[in-house]
């Protein structure tokens, strides 16, 4: 099979097209052929190696943890699954080696879902990560729901974007930070506000709309975006980062509560989202198509930042 693969730690541009065979799946496993994929900050770091103490590593390694795709083969104890089914999944494993810039990948089943019927390949492969990874902070750790007020920080984002769209249909009041450029395009995802985090200080903006602070903030960007938003929580709220793990030195100061999240496979979890995603409840994000020949230039692209919506990947 083609896979784009590194072969030692460094930038992008280490990636190689190569050729490797196809997985076989075991007994537990479903065989996706992969037409599209996705680009996320994870891939980049793991071809860094920035990982490589959190999960073991072994060479060559293909990065890529989004697939949408058909099922080609199931291992001898999955039923749930058959060949010529049009699925989707978050493909991280155990071990980082075999991921889904490549035209096949083997995942355990339960973490594989249907695809919603109203997705193109390409729509559906920007889903599974950035769905699960939202999903997971605001149901899982941060239990939004009705009445409660939220921000989330780079809602034009992959996992931002999602965040709006989930919290918006549960009818949560949404305030959103995004560049002046990008403020249509999330409040068309449902955020009731939009902070220009590059003219003002968003905490200051955020006050002014509410006060005494939100019930939670979400943050998907770290370290001083972070720390300064502890102050844009109201007393007993809560801070759920995806980059910064708990301070209990900034709870005790503010009153408010933290908690990190580092998104897991879950297939009822997806399956969930696919459903919202085919009852029209919420939308996929914007996404640009880029080869998968092109891997390092997406890669490079997606670590500038400053985007909209996902970068997906054609295998196919």
């Amino acid at each position: 099979m083609r896979a784009m693969a590194i072969t030692a730690y460094g930038g992008p541009d280490r990636l190689k097209l190569v050729e490797l065979p196809i997985p076989t799946p075991g007994p537990d496993e479903v065989l996706i052929e992969i037409t599209y994929t996705a680009v996320n900050p994870v891939d980049w770091k793991i071809c860094a190696g920035q990982l490589k103490d959190r999960f073991p590593n072994v060479f060559p390694i293909i990065p890529g943890w989004d697939a949408a795709g058909t099922v080609k083969a199931v291992g001898t104890s999955v039923a749930k699954f058959s060949g010529g089914e049009r699925v989707f999944a978050y493909c991280r494993k155990p071990t980082i080696q075999w991921g889904t810039y490549a035209e096949y990948v083997a995942m355990n089943a339960a973490h594989v879902a249907l695809m919603p019927k109203n997705l193109s390949f390409a729509e559906a492969a920007a889903i599974p990560l950035t769905g699960l990874t939202a999903w997971q902070s605001l149901f899982d750790c941060a239990c939004l729901d009705t009445g409660r007020t939220v921000l989330i920080h780079a809602g034009a984002g992959g996992v931002g974007g999602m965040a709006v769209a989930f919290a918006h249909h549960v009818g949560a009041k949404v305030y959103a930070t995004a560049s002046r450029a990008n403020h249509d395009y999330v409040r068309a995802r449902g955020a009731t506000a939009v902070i220009d985090y590059t003219a003002e200080d968003f905490v200051a903006a955020l006050k002014r709309l509410e006060p005494e602070g939100v019930d939670v903030v979400f943050d998907t960007v770290g370290d001083d975006v972070y720390r300064a938003s502890f102050a844009a929580v109201k007393r007993g709220g809560l801070v759920v980062s995806i980059r910064n793990q708990p301070d209990e030195a900034l709870n005790a100061k503010h009153g408010v509560r933290s908690g990190y999240v580092f998104v897991e496979p879950d297939g009822e979890e997806l399956g969930a989202i696919a459903y919202l995603l085919e009852q029209g409840a919420i939308k996929p994000p914007a996404i640009e198509e880029m080869r998968l020949e092109d891997a390092a230039a997406a890669l490079e692209k997606n670590r500038a930042r400053h985007m909209r919506g996902k970068i997906v990947l054609r295998i196919r």
